[in-house]
């Protein structure tokens, strides 16, 4: 018996009877599904439960972590201080953060930041767990990191160094603090329900986050999964330096620290939202993001081929992944679609071409580097209704 609650658009009726199906999988505990299609809302679903005992439904405004579905808006933040001429794209980062110029990264760019090019993925020196929640610490570690590769010769995703490789010159140059920034010029402007950084009177509404057990991925995660068992190695300092970066995601600390790379908080319908806007150039009914030269700089190829931290191919613009052409890589739609999956399962992109934005949010997180296949089928019959009715 499926517990679907919410709106969906008759056209849609298969997309919603998939997301129940996926419901019935022993594993299945929480989500919600949110779709834009120009300025309509064509579906806006949740089902099943929030907390770890399974007694909570799943409300229409339950939030949940949606880890690196937050970087969008980190870079989107960034992105504002250029188009106010408070940085420009291809200035060095130590022009707003002078502490940066050190160790070989004098000459390091803001573009090169946001596209992963600044071979910061990881810091080396082992830090202490409670570092992770401690803005300074964090920023002062990088400031002294030596790059892992030659700055702008390759690519490496920062799962969650790039929020202080964005936070700190967003800190600088707006004179307020990240999580507040977003909040007040990206989340409130378009409505939405979403915080990096959740305030006391909204963790009750938080899903707890679980992991589905006895599921590898495809051959990428095993080899991801494989070089995080080497203590030295990149890929292991990346994901788990400090160690509290594995385990806090249901703790209070990890909920309301401002780590825009990974701790979002929101639902589907927010990222539908943000997508939306995105979609149309980054403004849509008076609610503006950003001026649409730069949303085209974002939508550009600035990195592409095998990603020297996730050792899968991956291609990115400022702040997002673009569409890729293996399975498991792309977002299931059309070749200009764009966007960044979170790990575990949440999914926020859009496709100008089609006009559709797309939000898709879990508690129960999978095992795959890129686009997790509940989401992936999820967009892929969207894209299947949308080309039916064309």
């Amino acid at each position: 018996m499926s517990n679907v609650q919410g709106y969906f658009d008759p056209r849609f009726e298969t997309v919603r009877e998939l997301f129940a199906e996926q419901q019935t999988d022993e594993q299945a505990r929480g989500g919600a599904l949110c779709v834009t299609v120009g300025g309509e809302t064509v579906l806006d679903l949740w089902q099943g439960v929030a907390d770890k005992d399974n007694q909570q439904v799943w409300e229409q405004d339950t939030l949940v972590n949606v880890f690196s579905c937050t970087k969008p808006l980190g870079a989107v933040a960034l992105l504002q201080q250029v188009e106010a001429g408070r940085i420009e794209l291809d200035s060095p980062l130590a022009e707003a953060w002078p502490e940066f110029a050190q160790a070989g990264k004098e000459q390091i760019t803001l573009r090169q930041v946001l596209s992963h090019r600044s071979g910061l993925s990881a810091i080396s020196d082992t830090l202490p767990p409670e570092a992770l929640f401690d803005w300074d610490t964090m920023a002062t570690a990088l400031a002294a990191q030596e790059p892992w590769w030659t700055p702008g010769a390759a690519h490496g995703y920062a799962p969650v160094t790039y929020a202080w490789l964005l936070g700190e010159p967003l800190k600088r140059l707006s004179q307020e603090r990240p999580g507040a920034y977003i909040q007040q010029h990206i989340c409130q402007p378009l409505g939405m329900d979403f915080f990096v950084g959740v305030p006391d009177e909204d963790l009750q509404r938080i899903a707890h986050v679980s992991r589905l057990r006895n599921q590898y991925g495809d051959d990428y995660a095993r080899k991801l999964f494989a070089s995080m068992g080497q203590p030295e190695g990149m890929g292991f300092k990346a994901f788990g330096n400090p160690s509290s970066m594995m385990v806090s995601t249901n703790t209070r600390e990890w909920q309301q620290a401002e780590i825009l790379s990974a701790n979002g908080t929101g639902n589907a319908r927010s990222l539908a939202r943000f997508w939306q806007v995105m979609a149309h150039g980054g403004s849509l009914d008076g609610a503006h993001l950003l001026d649409d030269k730069l949303v085209n700089v974002m939508q550009q190829q600035h990195s592409q081929g095998m990603d020297k931290t996730l050792l899968a191919p991956t291609r990115f613009g400022l702040g997002v992944m673009l569409e890729q052409d293996w399975e498991g890589g792309g977002f299931g739609m059309g070749p200009q679609a764009y966007g960044h999956p979170g790990a575990g399962g949440s999914l926020g992109f859009c496709d100008p071409e089609a006009g559709v934005s797309f939000g898709y949010v879990t508690n129960t997180m999978g095992p795959y580097v890129l686009m997790d296949p509940r989401a992936l089928a999820l967009s892929r019959e969207v894209y299947r209704c949308l080309k039916q009715q064309d």
